[in-house]
């Protein structure tokens, strides 16, 4: 699916991205590092794991799609590969949830397209695919993120203490969330409404999970 507001796109991820990738990859190299996921060290004898691959990135979550347990995009602005968004951890029966993680190239920052691209994604988990619950996780030090989501109105829940593994060490993590009952209109709709009409301050990029 494609999901489209004004110069920002969600769609799917290709395997012919794998240039336009590794380029906006390699040079947000430093933009990035702080807030990636990375794996912690192995126990004494065990494997040790290997980054993937572009190729097994993009098999990983087609597999996790075709599954049903995540919703990968590559965002564009302006017709151009600036970043990645996946909605993951799908769960459904009584729970119905997911988290939403992304990254953006610094060079479009702070010109609406994180919140705008994280509202096109909530809109699509409510309205179609049938999730009631969405979070964020991002690291206390990440200030600029936190307000990608603060400009959304997601609601704070408090600090889970090592949460996940991001730069080499176990980091804690402020939650984020938003339900479909708090955005019964959209949240793009709520976002358009507030969003100002000029450039804002530029934000750093959500921890990519």
């Amino acid at each position: 699916m494609i999901l489209t507001d004004g110069a920002v796109t969600l769609r799917p991820m290709k395997l012919r991205d794998q240039s336009a990738w590794r380029e906006v990859n390699r040079r947000n190299r430093d933009w990035l590092r702080p807030w990636e996921a990375t794996v912690p060290p192995p126990a004494p004898g065990g494997p040790v794991a290997q980054r993937p691959t572009y190729r097994q990135m993009i098999r990983h979550l087609r597999a996790e799609a075709n599954a049903g347990r995540m919703l990968p995009f590559a965002i564009e602005y302006e017709g151009r590969l600036v970043g990645q968004l996946t909605v993951a951890g799908i769960t459904w029966g009584s729970m119905c949830s997911g988290h939403v993680g992304y990254w953006v190239d610094r060079s479009v920052a702070g010109r609406g397209v994180m919140p705008t691209a994280v509202a096109l994604a909530v809109d699509h988990c409510f309205r179609t695919v049938g999730l009631h619950r969405i979070e964020v996780c991002i690291r206390p030090e990440n200030g600029p993120s936190r307000r990608v989501v603060e400009k959304l109105g997601f609601r704070a829940e408090g600090l889970r203490p090592r949460y996940l593994h991001i730069d080499g060490a176990w980091r804690d993590h402020l939650i984020f969330a938003l339900t479909a009952e708090e955005v019964p209109d959209g949240l793009l709709r709520r976002w358009r409404r507030v969003r100002p009409g000029t450039p804002g301050t530029p934000h750093t990029p959500g921890e990519m999970k």
